[in-house]
């Protein structure tokens, strides 16, 4: 009989579901909402409210898409944290109210995790390159920026995490300074590309060991953009190529310095990347540079994988499902970032 998970994710303002068959993913709808452009921002509330609108919905479709009915479901995996609360319980309501309804089993979902098992996502009729345990994976994203050193499925240890703002949203932060708007991510690796990454020179952290800091980057490109505009109130509009590529560069820099001196502590060549900030053209191009150099195997997430999706939810359910991993309807959400 064929184990068949329905994932939920709906951590912050992307409300997402999947449907896994025996390990292969046979749908995955993503609902966005467009509301938080004009904030410069989610904001909480009205992502909530966005995801009591699109659960049922989005549900609904993933399991036409995958052709399956709601009896033939084996269990239930949800994101239960870390993420939004609002939003959080939404999902987490929804997941306990299915399986309830359905008795079928729970599988509570670490979004963190998630992300990282997305390498072993695989769609019909395809041949994947999988990571090898162990393997090191740099998760970056708008709220987490981590080494993390994966023995197993469900075994794996963070060697280093930001210590204060993750690289996407320090990303974020000066795309708004910029005003460039909302989300900064894109258009930041969009102007990159046609700029100089050496134009500019920007403070890098001194964090000790494998954790990070962006605070002080977007210190440093706050303050530096004030003295320049004092000379030119164009500056910005003259130079946003170079800035945007030279502010990734920096990023990018301060990412795989810590990646590199952790695998070869560790004497690691299978290095993955996940994450939203993992579409970054930049961290993918150096990612690629150093394989070359050091002779990595790399792993690098299909686009549509980077950004927060149920897929992942859905495959990390399913591992869970075949260690018998189930949880009870009484867990609560949670919002901090633990692994």
């Amino acid at each position: 009989m064929s184990v068949i998970i329905l994932g939920i994710e709906s951590s912050c303002d992307d409300t997402s579901a999947a449907i896994i068959k025996d390990g292969v993913l046979i749908s995955n709808v993503v609902a966005n909402q467009s509301v938080h452009e004009s904030y410069g921002g989610v904001v909480p509330e009205l992502a909530s409210r966005a995801h009591q609108q699109n659960i049922v919905p989005v549900v609904h479709e993933a399991m036409k898409r995958a052709n399956v009915t709601k009896e033939m479901i084996s269990a239930v995996a949800f994101t239960r944290g870390p993420g939004l609360m609002g939003s959080l319980l939404v999902g987490v309501s929804f997941a306990k109210g299915f399986a309830r309804s359905l008795n079928i089993p729970l599988i509570d979902v670490n979004h963190l995790t998630g992300h990282v098992l997305a390498h072993f996502l695989k769609e019909p009729d395809e041949i994947l390159q999988q990571p090898k345990f162990p393997f090191l994976c740099l998760l970056v994203s708008g709220g987490n920026s981590q080494i993390i050193l994966v023995e197993s499925y469900s075994d794996m240890t963070v060697l280093g995490q930001t210590i204060d703002d993750a690289a996407g949203e320090a990303i974020d932060k000066c795309s708004k300074v910029m005003g460039l708007g909302y989300p900064g991510g894109p258009i930041i690796d969009r102007l990159a590309r046609n700029g100089n990454p050496k134009a500019f020179k920007f403070n890098k952290p001194n964090i000790p060991d494998f954790d990070y800091s962006f605070s002080g980057l977007k210190t440093s490109f706050l303050y530096s953009l004030r003295s320049w505009i004092k000379d030119d109130p164009n500056f910005i509009e003259n130079n946003k190529n170079d800035l945007a590529a030279s502010l990734e560069a920096t990023v990018v820099d301060i990412l795989m310095d810590k990646l590199r001196k952790a695998a070869k502590k560790h004497n690691i060549k299978e290095i993955a990347i996940a994450g939203g900030v993992s579409a970054n053209n930049g961290l993918r191009n150096s990612f690629r540079e150093h394989a070359q150099k050091y002779g990595w195997n790399i792993y690098i997430p299909k686009f549509s994988y980077t950004t927060d999706n149920a897929a992942m939810i859905a495959i990390t359910g399913y591992f869970k499902y075949l260690d018998n991993d189930f949880c009870s309807i009484s867990l609560p959400a949670y919002s901090r970032v633990v692994l």
